[in-house]
């Protein structure tokens, strides 16, 4: 019998889930909080303690049938940061300006 796309993504998502805690158990103390998602402790530089969260999904889309682009969200999430790096600069620069004008102004009125 056939298995359905559902069935081999859970068995897919299973083996990698394995795979990553024994790759982190070797080095932490890893527990699943899910099935799909595992937890592990770690300190910081000054000593305190938190948890990092792993969840592994494997999207499938849409709801209007259009798969999900895996090449496509890296591609969007690249530009997203480098408009966001160009509003930073863009800020930043406007900010200075701004900074020189008053500075300009004091001067004047002094």
């Amino acid at each position: 019998m056939e298995k359905s796309r559902k069935n081999l993504r859970e068995a897919l998502k299973s083996q990698y889930m394995e795979m990553l805690m024994q790759m982190l158990g070797a080095q932490e103390d890893v527990g699943k909080t899910g099935s799909n998602e595992f937890n592990f402790p770690v300190v910081d530089s000054e000593g305190n303690e938190d948890f990092i969260v792993v969840k592994l999904v494997i999207p499938t889309g849409s709801r209007d049938g259009e798969e999900y682009d895996g090449y496509g969200a890296r591609n969007d999430y690249q530009l997203k940061l480098k408009e966001k790096a160009e509003k930073a600069a863009a800020a930043k620069a406007a900010k200075e300006k701004k900074i020189a004008q008053d500075k300009a102004r004091r001067e004047k009125k002094a």
